[in-house]
């Protein structure tokens, strides 16, 4: 009798492994509905170069992605499950970043003066609106890149309340706004990236993708998401 191996990574596995998100992000509920640590700069601006300002600025604007922006991360992860190809969300991605760049700019130069009462609660307001659009349609919408770029503007205003309390050193204002959008940036596209190695490079195009990926995955963004905004509302 011919004996006929079977792949390790069958189609039994391939599904199983389609549920991971939806079963990770669940486990991940009570970590992901604490706050986050708050930025701590312990270094004397005055005495760096500008080579060192940038790369101080960049590593802050990384980590207030990864791993401290929890709600940022999920509001990038709720753009990629729907379209869960590279060049959709790289264009989504590049509105956000325009729309950021431009109110945290105008913030960090004293132009706007935006509240966190008000910005925190429709920030976490744009993720659950984003994960019910997930929900309840079965395409990418050619007006999404729209609404992307107005909650970027939205999230620029919740950025620039982390980097005022952080300050930018005088000799090196712009630059060190600059490199801090490029790090917040750079946060994006390793969430996007880690994203489409996971699920997107594999599960894209299954008949499944809808049902156990981008449904469960929603649903349980959009319940952080309702808890964020009640709690940033009435109890922040």
């Amino acid at each position: 009798m011919e004996l006929t191996a079977r792949p390790f990574w069958g189609r039994a596995w391939r599904r199983r492994a389609a549920l991971l998100p939806a079963l990770l992000l669940p486990a991940l509920l009570p970590a992901l509905a604490l706050p986050a640590a708050a930025h701590v700069l312990n270094t004397d601006l005055s005495k760096l170069s500008r080579t060192e300002i940038f790369w101080t600025y960049l590593q802050l604007g990384f980590t207030h992605i990864i791993p401290l922006g929890f709600d940022h991360i999920l509001f990038i992860i709720s753009l990629y499950i729907l379209e869960p190809r590279l060049k959709p969300v790289l264009l989504q991605a590049t509105a956000f970043t325009v729309a950021h760049s431009i109110t945290l700019g105008l913030a960090m130069y004293g132009l706007i003066q935006p509240l966190p009462a008000i910005i925190e609660p429709i920030i976490a307001l744009s993720i659950l609106f984003v994960a019910i659009e997930n929900i309840i349609t079965d395409r990418l919408n050619p007006w999404r890149v729209a609404v992307v770029f107005g909650f970027g503007l939205v999230h620029g205003m919740g950025f620039a309340s982390a980097l005022t309390g952080l300050g930018l050193p005088q000799k090196d204002y712009f630059g060190s706004l600059i490199s801090f959008n490029v790090g917040v940036e750079a946060g994006q596209v390793a969430v996007i990236l880690l994203c489409w190695a996971l699920v997107g490079r594999w599960a894209a195009d299954k008949s499944w993708y809808k049902q156990r990926v981008v449904v469960p995955v929603s649903v349980v963004i959009g319940l952080v998401a309702a808890y964020w905004t009640v709690e940033r509302v009435f109890f922040t």
